[in-house]
């Protein structure tokens, strides 16, 4: 998509400078009497035009110096050949550059209009005409139609700054969006191959053990290894291709399947149907707690309840002390909080809890 400053950009070359280049055609056409006359108020017509052209890119500031020093030569000039409308030049850049300023914007379009209303009025000394007639011409007119327009540019800034600053937060949104979809992707990864890589350890394991004892269990063993590891080739490849969503049931079989290989009894209460539109996020604190409790628990004993959009489980062998800090369950916890729920953690006499509860999808988005 094209940034929004570059089509403001084009938006006022497009309609704007037509507009500019006609006006100040005009004004000189009416004006000028010789053709050297012409020559120096078309210069403060084309630096006028060259200083909106950089104000629209944003850029004003470079030739600041030699438009406002050509515009400012010209506006004199016509005081002194009759040209009432030369200040159309010293006005055009100077409303636009002043309000860009780093500083001392103020002082400097008090200056701007300060200017314009004394270089009108030396048109008091080289003619004979009413004088109420040339401070209005020359410089109530002038000096008040720079003080307007230059008012104006000032909010006109303001609105450019306000569009760059949604230009910069949109720019940062989509970065993080980026990231959090990085870490969420790896996160999923470090599920899938962590989690796999773990159940082919006890596997192996338990085939070493039984290759000279019980050959045809430890081929059965060795027939699973392979085809968790083709699963889990697949499982990757539709993570990677955004196809990939957890299966409550899936895991459960899953969970069970992998408790009573490491010799965990497990035992699966239903409280109520599981919504399905929990059922992807309980089984990913099911996959995560499992994993946790093969790796960091010598458990015995399992115990996994289900509510309608809420999961415990509870297993006994926990270290005594502290609560300890797993990477895992502090990665679970982000992903429970991102999906609207909330994650409890907590070891007592022996016995590690997990639970998360969700909120109904329908009132989840009704919020």
């Amino acid at each position: 998509m094209e940034p929004a400053r570059e089509r403001l950009r084009r938006l006022n070359i497009t309609m704007f400078l037509p507009v500019l280049a006609i006006a100040g055609t005009m004004a000189v056409a009416k004006d000028a009497r010789t053709w050297w006359a012409a020559i120096v108020l078309s210069a403060g017509v084309i630096a006028s035009m060259v200083a909106f052209t950089r104000w629209a890119a944003g850029e004003v500031l470079r030739v600041a110096v030699p438009c406002l020093a050509v515009t400012a030569l010209v506006w004199p000039f016509g005081v002194a050949v009759g040209s009432s409308t030369a200040f159309f030049g010293i006005m055009s850049v100077g409303s636009h550059v002043v309000p860009q300023l780093p500083r001392h914007r103020v002082v400097a379009a008090i200056g701007l209009v300060v200017f314009v209303a004394l270089a009108g009025a030396s048109r008091l000394l080289l003619s004979g005409e009413d004088v109420g007639d040339v401070l209005f011409r020359w410089v109530l007119v002038p000096a008040g139609t720079t003080v307007v327009l230059t008012g104006l540019m000032f909010p006109n800034k303001r609105f450019y700054d306000l569009v760059a600053e949604l230009e910069e937060a949109r720019e940062r949104a989509a970065e993080l969006a980026v990231i959090r979809e990085r870490v969420r992707f790896a996160g999923d990864l470090h599920d899938i191959q962590g989690h796999t890589l773990h159940v082919v350890k006890l596997k192996a394991a338990l085939a070493r053990k039984l290759v000279d004892s019980d050959t045809e269990r430890a081929k059965q063993e060795l027939g699973e290894i392979h085809a968790l590891v083709a699963d889990t080739i697949t499982q990757t490849k539709e993570l990677a291709y955004a196809q990939r969503r957890l299966n409550l049931s899936a895991e459960l079989e899953n969970a069970r399947n992998l408790f009573e290989a490491a010799d965990i009894r497990v035992r699966v209460n239903r409280e109520a149907d599981v919504d399905p539109g929990a059922g992807e996020l309980l089984g990913q604190v099911l996959r995560e707690t499992t994993t946790n409790i093969l790796r960091h628990a010598q458990a015995t004993r399992v115990r996994i309840t289900l509510g309608e959009t809420s999961i415990s489980i509870v297993n006994d062998g926990a270290a005594g002390g502290p609560l300890p800090r797993l990477r895992g369950l502090a990665a679970l916890e982000q992903r429970v909080t991102a999906g609207g729920g909330a994650l409890e953690v907590g070891q007592d006499d022996g016995q590690f809890r997990t639970a998360a509860v969700f909120p109904l999808p329908g009132r989840q988005e009704a919020r």
